[in-house]
């Protein structure tokens, strides 16, 4: 698959099948997290696998919006070391977790960003340490053939916005198509 076909296919899945994930295409997922670009290349990040179904199960208990993490064969956690990149880790994490969404995109898998969690009973559960701090969580797994009413009632509502709208030329509001 083309990265502009992974960009445009990727979608946020909350509902996955319990088939597991073949640890080849894991390694490729965490394998586009590090080929990533940082700050400095100081590559400020650590990622945990967690398939346990019960780290899964505190994980999802955690976030108002977590709870379909439960199902998902695969939870990464995004960390990033404050201490090696204090201004910058968030944002060099958020690039490698892109890179292993669209990754995932790519070898047929469905991923979801959370955001939601409780960031202390993560990092005691996976027992991260303190100059770390979790930045996401990602959500991989096989998607499971359900009706998505919620998804499809925000897409419908805030769709994505045309070009001219989020990018100007040489300065802002000039548009740039």
């Amino acid at each position: 698959m083309e990265v502009s076909e992974a960009i445009r296919a990727r979608k946020s899945i909350r509902a996955y099948s319990s088939t597991p994930i073949p640890k080849e295409k894991l390694e490729k997922i965490l394998e586009a997290a590090r080929l990533a670009p940082s700050a400095e290349n100081l590559q400020p990040w650590y990622f945990v696998v967690v398939t346990n179904p019960e780290h899964k199960k505190q994980i999802a208990k955690s976030g108002k919006f977590a709870r379909f993490l439960t199902e998902c064969p695969v939870v990464i956690v995004g960390c990033g070391d404050r201490s090696a990149s204090p201004k910058w880790y968030v944002i060099d994490v958020a690039i490698a977790m892109q890179n292993m969404v669209l990754a995932a995109t790519s070898e047929g898998l469905g991923t979801c960003w959370v955001g939601s969690f409780d960031e202390g009973l993560v990092k005691r559960l996976l027992e991260i340490p303190d100059h770390y701090k979790v930045v996401a969580l990602l959500a991989v797994g096989y998607p499971e053939k359900k009706f998505d009413l919620l998804g499809r009632v925000v897409h419908f509502i805030r769709r994505r916005k045309k070009l001219q709208d989020i990018a100007g030329l040489e300065e802002y509001g000039k548009p740039f198509v």
